[in-house]
């Protein structure tokens, strides 16, 4: 089990206002979760573990989770397994994934052994191999949530499961979607990315993907590919004249609506809000952005 550090700090983190819509989505699930979604926002705290440090592949996880003072803030709330994209580490995603955690979630992001920033063996190729890692750090935080001497015991609900990631990070995220994955995997968001060969097999679960229509790095055919793939119903949230990511650093005329759609899209699926469900065309409503949403094939 790797070391555990709980570090208490209180983040300022609020939601992006949401216009209120009247528009409504065709949906194919239902209520995921008993619990009810949070109105407001909380105070944000972050931890850092390794898992398996003398395996391998030691994986040093960030956890940015709801807080109240100096600890978990009441109540079990969904897990997000947020991926990096190559070259990259969880901390330069803290701008959306501490807004996450703000809205009511708990946020999960793994630093990859080969394809993290200043790894010693660098490859692309180890792409292939994080899902795996993603469904091992799962397994960990369950083991987490049942340890009674945990901060995180019992403030997990590992029954409504989202994975998301940017770049590699998105393909890390298709990839989890494979034949037979378990059905608490309820959830992806692909930002920048595509699908991993066998990709989007097993239990049908929503999938919203995330593109600049200028993207050089993957182009937007290769999302629009993937999105066009899915079993389940999907959206595509299209970021109009931008490149690989910018959009995703706070203050970018992107950032908004993305945090606004990525958020609600979390809402819906994880604790069965319907209204956020209703928002999401109008959370993407700006000069900048197009959505297209599609039911289940």
């Amino acid at each position: 089990m790797g070391a555990r550090r709980l570090v208490a700090v209180l983040v300022t983190a609020l939601l992006a206002g949401c216009a209120p819509a009247t528009a409504t989505i065709d949906e194919a699930t239902g209520p995921v979760s008993a619990r009810r979604a949070p109105e407001g926002s909380y105070a944000v705290g972050v931890r850092t573990l390794t898992l398996d440090p003398r395996s391998a592949r030691p994986l040093p996880v960030t956890i940015w989770f709801p807080a109240s003072a100096d600890r978990v803030a009441a109540g079990r709330f969904p897990v997000v397994v947020y991926s990096h994209g190559l070259g990259s580490r969880p901390d330069l995603h803290a701008g959306l994934t501490t807004r996450w955690a703000a809205a009511g979630f708990v946020v999960a992001a793994p630093a990859y052994p080969h394809t993290r920033q200043g790894a010693a063996h660098f490859t692309r190729a180890d792409v292939r191999n994080q899902p795996a890692d993603a469904w091992r750090l799962i397994r960990h935080l369950g083991r987490l949530d049942r340890d009674r001497e945990d901060p995180l015991a019992g403030h997990l609900d590992l029954t409504s499961v989202a994975a998301a990631g940017h770049s590699a990070g998105g393909f890390t995220t298709s990839g989890m979607f494979s034949e037979g994955h378990p059905a608490r995997l309820r959830a992806g968001i692909v930002i920048a990315g595509g699908g991993l060969p066998g990709s989007f097999a097993g239990p049908v679960a929503p999938v919203l993907f995330v593109h600049g229509t200028a993207d050089a790095v993957v182009p937007l055919t290769v999302g629009r590919a993937a999105y066009g793939r899915t079993p389940g119903p999907a959206a595509f949230l299209s970021l109009l004249g931008q490149d690989h990511g910018a959009y995703l650093t706070p203050g970018h005329p992107g950032f908004a609506p993305v945090l606004a759609t990525t958020t609600d899209f979390l809402r819906w699926t994880l604790y069965g809000d319907k209204a956020a469900g209703a928002r999401l065309p109008a959370d993407a409503r700006t000069p900048l952005t197009r959505y297209d949403f599609r039911p289940a094939h």
